[in-house]
């Protein structure tokens, strides 16, 4: 008997993803069904959950988390209510873990905004369902032939909130993504993104994750047409007992498509606490159809405290030698004190010194945010916490 999604025997299907006996050897045979029952149980030791502390879960993952609260999204600019049964809900992609299969199965209306012509930025706010609630949540992003538009996700609120997003882009369309998340500090929030780009399509998305106790979000990449363009950018900064994990997969299974990835994150731990936990997983994977591929993967991560862990695993599968180009590199160091004592000797207080650094840092991802007003109430938010961590 083999799964109707993956094609692969149960005792093989997913289990590098958190299913199976026995461990895939590549990202290709990554087992995702929209059938909640499809996924075993995991229990923190699967490849696709070990860096996740599955305590502060809430039970998101093993079936135990009652779905009685609702997330409130409101949308400034276009959008429909649809239900579940829309043809165009699940074009984006397929939930790969438990938590994405069950915040499928338990959501009942999806948000479409859909990008036509040239409009202006749409700003999508979704607020959490209160605290000791859980909600999922189901948003899905598309374009026309042709459109270039921008749209910013921004989350926020309490409580505990599993969903998927599902960005669709038609050929020859261009989307700038912003997705921000800015949770109370009690929130918690598992999140896959499902990025499927058409033929000649470009995506740039930026991520910012600033607040939360737990936030795990996880975007796949797929490209369904020759000359797809992605970029993805993010940044991170993890105050004592946050958990910030940022797992992504590129796909290319398509000849000349392009992917770069940059995220970097910053994070500080205090004495006595839980420890500020980074994680980044980049996986790119280059099949051997994808000829003519360019891609490179990046991250950094900036450590600031001794009670402070950021784990990096950078992987790239490459299936076919008839590539233009890829590569990837990882980066994890402590507070530059060389800088630190540049910036002293020159009459810079200590204090303001490091925040310097620190906005030197985030200052190449916030670039790449081209609306003004979202990109200073960010830097506002960061300063807020340099401010209130002691930076």
């Amino acid at each position: 008997m083999t799964d109707v999604v993956s094609g692969l025997a149960p005792e093989l299907a997913g289990a590098k993803e958190g299913q199976g006996s026995k461990p895939l050897a590549s990202a290709s045979e990554r087992f995702t069904s929209y059938d909640l029952d499809a996924f075993e149980v995991p229990g923190g030791r699967e490849e696709n959950w070990r860096f996740t502390p599955m305590k502060r879960l809430r039970g998101l993952h093993d079936g135990t988390a009652r779905f009685d609260g609702s997330a409130t999204i409101t949308v400034d600019g276009s959008s429909e209510t649809v239900g579940r049964d829309d043809a165009r809900i699940g074009q984006g992609g397929v939930p790969a873990d438990r938590v994405a299969a069950a915040a499928w199965t338990a959501f009942t209306e999806a948000t479409v905004v859909t990008i036509d012509g040239t409009p202006e930025p749409v700003t999508v706010r979704v607020t959490g369902p209160g605290e000791g609630a859980v909600a999922a949540a189901h948003l899905q992003i598309r374009t026309t032939p042709h459109a270039e538009g921008t749209v910013v996700v921004e989350f926020s609120g309490s409580g505990t909130l599993a969903d998927n997003i599902e960005v669709v882009l038609a050929d020859g369309s261009k989307l700038t993504l912003v997705v921000t998340e800015e949770w109370a500090d009690d929130a918690v929030h598992v999140s896959a993104q499902h990025l499927s780009i058409g033929r000649d399509a470009t995506l740039r998305a930026t991520s910012v994750a600033l607040g939360g106790d737990l936030v795990r979000i996880s975007p796949t990449v797929k490209y369904r047409g020759p000359g797809g363009d992605a970029e993805l950018a993010g940044l991170g900064f993890a105050d004592a007992g946050q958990h910030l994990e940022q797992r992504l997969l590129v796909d290319h299974g398509e000849p000349s498509c392009t992917s770069n990835v940059l995220y970097k994150n910053a994070l500080q731990g205090r004495k006595g606490t839980t420890d500020a936990r980074t994680v980044w997983i980049g996986d790119v994977l280059i099949r051997a159809t994808a000829e003519n591929t360019r891609t490179f993967e990046f991250n950094r991560n900036l450590v600031l405290t001794e009670h402070a862990r950021a784990d990096s695993v950078p992987n790239l599968e490459i299936e076919t030698g008839e590539i233009a180009g890829a590569g990837h590199a990882s980066a994890t160091g402590r507070f530059d004190d060389e800088q630190l004592f540049y910036l002293q000797s020159r009459g810079i207080p200590e204090d303001v010194a490091r925040r310097l650094v620190v906005r030197g840092f985030f200052g190449e991802i916030l670039s790449k945010i081209t609306l003004p007003d979202l990109r200073e109430r960010l830097e506002a938010a960061i300063e807020a916490e340099l401010a209130v961590t002691g930076i």
